[in-house]
């Protein structure tokens, strides 16, 4: 940042750094701790490589027009008064030979690769145990290939992939040190640019999820989107990465900007066809395009949901460093804009070996066998490539040294490959409209405690857009200090992986109802409030995670304004399975039953097990809820925050001799556990 701001010009958008950006970024910014860190990591290897390049030559693809521009750049120290200066550096202009591969390619033979057959789809059905409890809601697993790459190029293998594998985000870049990234990554990472109309920096990301193989010929291509668009489970994948990646804008953009533009894309590859989504938001005053950068870092299609669990899972279950993949690529430009895309799809050479990982969205509904093919159908492109180079490199050995080729030096046919342009003006259910302005939260203060949820800044982003303060604060000491020293309106229970006592939220609960704070659950939220008072937890038999669901209500303020019915998202394994007398079920899901809502008989408390935060829940809807909320939840009476209230129970502990009333008018509901709860 110190760089961009001492060097921006005027009307220089090619003038910046670009580089890469290593997987292990992430970790001096979410550190998982020694407990968790399992890999061993190469001494050398270097988490990022920015250069400030002085001689660029610009192409233009859409209009068909390139260009050169070139900089010199002039200095001097402080205490000296002698200019320096870049035009007079003599130049390197020697062509780079990659180094031999055999010593690397001792410590890792040729086509070696660091799962077995089959071990990959064991760890998806590892990863599926995870789901089942409730401790993550997807997780990105990868693998990767070595081959003895030292008879061709970097350069050769990135033609190969540019006539092959055309894709927006390709690159062939000399990090020094005998080490080359060549990508063809499909995906974009953050890109953000002004807009001049709104006076303001625009941000936007295309997050890919839901894959399946090419078909032979257009036919077959259109039966296979087809069969893509319809696959629920693809459908998940991609609802959750969208809604994580909503999540991550809202902790930056202005309240009620981030919005999806583009729902369930298609894009085509030279192997694969995915679906893609379109969402971009408008940066707060204060924030800039590395704010926007770090907080998306890294994104969820390379790592899962909740980001923190299945970082860690990654780091317990992968078998190599991830180095430089899913990291990213990019220009860091000096006028305040940025363009980079995932380290995806790439090749990476170090001493003359190449290294392909590919990876694969794993999920509840995920079957192991087809996760691991996936691995491999994705991985195949660049190791065609690769292969396709070493052939063509012995033919020409071979016809130089005037022998015939043999079969075995035949290069691979080349691939027809396509890629289909993202429309930024089309329209999605989930975020085309923009719900109406509310001023439920204006002169209230909220504080949101973060259960390491992957939605926590997306529910901030909808509180805000009610006219409230609210402050995000993480579970334990820093939420309580807040809770203990600051004058609050609502306490809201986030979401979160795992269970209740995970976060100690009953401890929270305690404490905001001795501080005489109205509280408000989400999903773990409601499963806290449960426990709280008595009640116990059940696990689906199947886990529910970025799912629809309809869910009938009965009359409640926490409702009102709302249908009787209505599609909401759901993302939990954990319900409330046994409700104490205390607390009423206002909502069930009508698919299987579940109590979707509660609240307390006499206490200001209310919960929804579903995310009113998501894309598959009508914002109109969600941002009604959380505004009744705000409405609906209060004490009722002018007692001072500080003075202590009895907390009512039902596990054993003595009712309070006076409760205050709850601002609701709630239908009592007969609970007929474990069958269901009637309304």
């Amino acid at each position: 940042r110190a760089i961009r701001d001492f060097l921006s010009p005027p009307a220089e958008p090619q003038l910046g750094l670009y580089g890469g950006f290593g997987y292990d970024l992430m970790f001096q910014f979410e550190p998982l701790g020694p407990e968790h860190t399992n890999l061993e990591r190469d001494a050398l290897q270097r988490d990022l490589v920015l250069f400030l390049p002085d001689d660029i030559l610009v192409v233009d693809q859409r209009e068909n027009s390139a260009w050169r521009v070139t900089y010199d750049f002039s200095w001097c120290s402080p205490s000296d008064f002698d200019v320096l200066d870049t035009a007079t550096i003599e130049r390197d202009e020697a062509v780079v030979v990659p180094p031999s591969a055999t010593a690397a390619a001792a410590k890792h033979p040729p086509e070696a690769r660091d799962m077995a057959p089959g071990e990959f789809a064991e760890m998806v059905a590892l990863a599926k145990k995870e789901f089942k409890a409730g401790n993550l809601f997807e997780v990105v697993l990868s693998q990767q290939w070595r081959v003895d790459a030292s008879s061709t190029s970097p350069s050769a293998v990135f033609r190969e992939l540019r006539q092959r594998n055309p894709a927006p985000y390709g690159f062939v870049m000399n990090l020094g040190d005998r080490e080359f990234l060549v990508g063809a990554s499909p995906e974009m990472f953050v890109r953000v640019e002004r807009v001049a109309e709104r006076g303001l920096l625009r941000v936007e990301t295309c997050p890919i999820s839901g894959t399946i193989e090419r078909g032979e010929d257009a036919i077959e291509d259109a039966s296979q989107v087809r069969l893509l668009l319809s696959s629920a489970k693809d459908e998940s994948e991609l609802t959750m990465c969208t809604d994580v990646d909503r999540n991550d804008k809202s902790r930056v953009c202005v309240p009620g900007t981030v919005s999806v533009l583009g729902r369930r894309q298609i894009e085509m590859y030279s192997k694969l066809i995915h679906t893609v989504d379109h969402v971009e938001g408008y940066l707060r005053e204060g924030f800039d395009a590395l704010d926007a950068f770090l907080c998306h870092t890294w994104a969820v299609t390379v790592t899962g949901a909740p980001k923190a669990w299945a970082s860690r899972f990654i780091e317990k279950h992968e078998k190599s460093p991830r180095a430089w993949y899913g990291g990213a690529v990019g220009h860091v430009a000096f006028d305040g804009s940025m363009n980079t895309g995932l380290t995806l799809r790439t090749v990476h050479f170090l001493d003359g070996v190449a290294a392909v990982r590919a990876g694969a969205t794993l999920l509840y509904d995920s079957d192991p066998a087809a996760e691991e093919a996936e691995t491999e159908l994705k991985a195949s492109a660049m190791r065609d490539a690769i292969q396709t180079c070493i052939d063509r490199t012995k033919k020409q050995q071979l016809t130089s040294a005037g022998s015939s080729p043999t079969d075995e030096a035949t290069a691979a046919t080349d691939d027809k490959a396509s890629s289909s342009s993202r429309s930024a003006t089309s329209s999605s259910s989930g975020g085309s409209k923009k719900p109406p302005p509310t001023s439920a939260g204006e002169g209230k203060r909220v504080l949101l405690v973060d259960h390491e949820d992957s939605f926590v800044h997306t529910l901030a982003n909808y509180l805000r857009q009610t006219g409230a303060d609210v402050k995000v604060c993480r579970f334990g000491a820093a939420a309580s200090l807040a809770l203990r020293t600051e004058p609050w309106d609502l306490v809201v229970l986030s979401p979160g992986p795992g269970r209740p006592e995970d976060f100690d939220v009953s401890g929270t609960i305690s404490l905001a109802l001795e501080r005489r704070v109205p509280l408000f659950g989400v999903c773990l939220g409601l499963q806290g409030m449960v426990e709280h008072f008595g009640g116990s937890l059940g696990v689906l038999d199947e886990p529910v995670h970025g799912k629809p669901a309809t869910v009938d209500a009965a009359e409640s303020l926490l409702f009102d304004g709302l249908p009787a019915s209505f599609d909401v998202a759901r993302y939990h394994s954990l319900f409330g399975k046994d409700l104490p007398a205390d607390l009423r079920p206002t909502a069930l899901s009508r698919h299987d039953g579940v109590v979707m809502a509660i609240e307390h008989s006499s206490l200001p408390m209310a919960a929804v097990q579903f995310h009113p935060e998501s894309i598959l829940t009508n914002p109109r809807h969600g941002l009604q809820i959380l505004a009744n909320a705000l409405t609906s939840l209060s004490f009722g009476d002018s007692s001072s925050s500080t003075e202590a209230v009895p907390v009512a129970a039902s596990n054993g502990v003595a009712a309070p001799p006076q409760t205050v009333p709850l601002k609701s008018s709630v239908v009592a509901a007969q609970q007929q556990q474990p069958e269901g709860v009637a309304l």
